[in-house]
């Protein structure tokens, strides 16, 4: 008996430790991002335009707007596909379209963020014939849609058949069972994977700098250049200048606190409180 409690609490120990050790390079890398780029923050940062090269001031608010209008142009486009994929798989899952749309989100799962641009960049920024805020989001939303299949197929799969039967056996068609009744139930799961989707895609940069490129003014259509916090952040770190580097530091600094809004989003979507 004495040798199983020991043994019970070295594991214990084991993975109390291996998670305080897991938990070490992030709590680095918030509290490098959070002491280098909180002196930054403030309504200038946050509101105006950036500075011309050499000048003191400016800020990142036109990266700020362009991150949520390119995201929100990825969420209209990848949400709506993505249910609706993940909907089918869960629906019909023995069918040929179905092997073949879950072995493209597979696929496409595994398939990294710069080739997603590539992809983007000869599908809209050749066709239109420039760079835009609209193939951005198309970039995103190629990246979005896998996830949400999954993520939608597998919260479908956990109501129980016996609403499905339910459901039938009262008379309902198909068609309103699947929405009303095991869509309804699964919403919570649905949405939680949305939002973990949307804050996955929120820091890509490698994307954008194939699409939506950089702009250093406010947004000014669908189809023009747009800034975007990801963007910017590399273009001011990779810079000769020590106050694009502090304003790069801020510019992570909201970037992290957005995903960290999206990921409390997540818990209260669970049904979780703190």
């Amino acid at each position: 008996m004495q040798a199983r409690k020991l043994k019970d609490r070295l594991f214990t120990a084991f993975c109390i430790g291996s998670t305080l050790l897991a938990l070490i390079p992030l709590g680095s890398m918030l509290y490098t991002i959070f002491v280098k780029g909180f002196s930054v923050i403030s309504i200038d940062f946050l509101t105006k335009l950036p500075a011309p090269a050499g000048e003191p001031g400016g800020g990142f608010g036109n990266a700020i707007q362009g991150s949520f209008i390119v995201v929100g142009i990825a969420s209209l486009i990848g949400i709506p596909l993505g249910i609706a994929a993940g909907m089918y798989l869960a629906e019909f899952p023995g069918s040929r379209v179905s092997r073949v749309v879950s072995f493209t989100a597979d696929v496409l799962t595994g398939v990294p963020s710069i080739i997603t641009g590539i992809f983007a960049y000869l599908v809209v920024v050749l066709k239109f014939g420039g760079f835009s805020a609209l193939a951005g989001g198309v970039a995103l939303a190629t990246m979005m849609i896998p996830f949400i299949v999954r993520t939608t197929e597998e919260a479908m799969k956990l109501v129980p058949r016996e609403l499905r039967e339910a459901s039938l056996a009262l008379g309902a068609p198909r068609w309103r069972t699947t929405l009303e009744v095991v869509l309804s139930t699964a919403r919570f799961g649905i949405i939680t994977g949305v939002l973990l989707t949307i804050a996955r895609i929120a820091g890509e940069t490698a994307p954008l700098l194939f699409t939506a490129f950089s702009n250093r003014f406010w947004f000014d259509g669908v189809m023009q250049p747009v800034a975007t916090l990801p963007v910017m952040i590399y273009t001011y770190a990779i810079s000769p200048f020590e106050d694009w580097h502090a304003q790069a530091w801020g510019g992570a600094l909201v970037l992290v606190a957005m995903i960290l809004a999206l990921n409390i989003g997540v818990k209260l979507a669970a049904g979780r409180r703190w």
